[in-house]
């Protein structure tokens, strides 16, 4: 697939190669279906890993590993963006990792300099967990979040303070973008 500007409409992308727009909802796989494609291979290598260097040093290969991996995906969907992306555009993928009811999420605010949402049922948690991957979930998924706005847009501040991964009730995402210390309250 070559590169192509993202028309930030429903998620279609103008490919340069075939000029071909395809819907991103119908033509790749979801997120979940990637990470747990993922998670299967990557649970052999932090198994090897471990019984190698031991938990800990696992954990960090792991994480530095994946925080590469998180800023090349940021870059490469900023990349079908004309002009760098603000919040909006953020938004038009979202869907991406929300499919097939991956994410239960509670939009608060929504719009081209702040993004608040909750994230009620998270199914990457509950996969993570089945595949016993439950001790490295926050690496193999949560951890990405804030990486990805590395590789995406620098420019965008993200704050969470609790995961359902990590036995909280829901996720608090707050994204911001040019609001200098911005509380990215709650409401509105």
């Amino acid at each position: 697939m070559g590169r192509g500007t993202y028309s930030g409409v429903k998620g279609q992308i103008n490919m340069a190669e075939d000029n071909q727009k395809q819907d991103l909802s119908v033509t790749t796989s979801s997120i979940l279906e990637i990470r747990q494609i993922e998670a299967r291979i990557l649970k052999e290598v932090y198994d090897s890993l471990r019984e190698r260097y031991g938990k800990a040093e696992a954990r960090e290969i792991l994480e530095h590993t994946i925080s590469k991996a998180a800023i090349a995906q940021g870059k490469q969907l900023a990349e079908l963006v004309e002009g760098k992306p603000d919040l909006d555009d953020f938004m038009n993928i979202m869907q991406m990792w929300t499919r097939n009811g991956a994410l239960e999420i509670d939009i608060l605010k929504s719009n081209a300099t702040q993004v608040n949402f909750n994230v009620t049922k998270c199914k990457y948690a509950d996969m993570y967990k089945e595949m016993g991957l439950g001790d490295i979930g926050d690496i193999l998924s949560c951890n990405r979040d804030g990486l990805f706005c590395v590789g995406y847009n620098d420019e965008i501040d993200f704050k969470r303070t609790q995961t359902i991964m990590n036995g909280a009730t829901h996720c608090d995402f707050r994204y911001s973008l040019g609001l200098a210390n911005s509380d990215s309250g709650d409401d509105e």
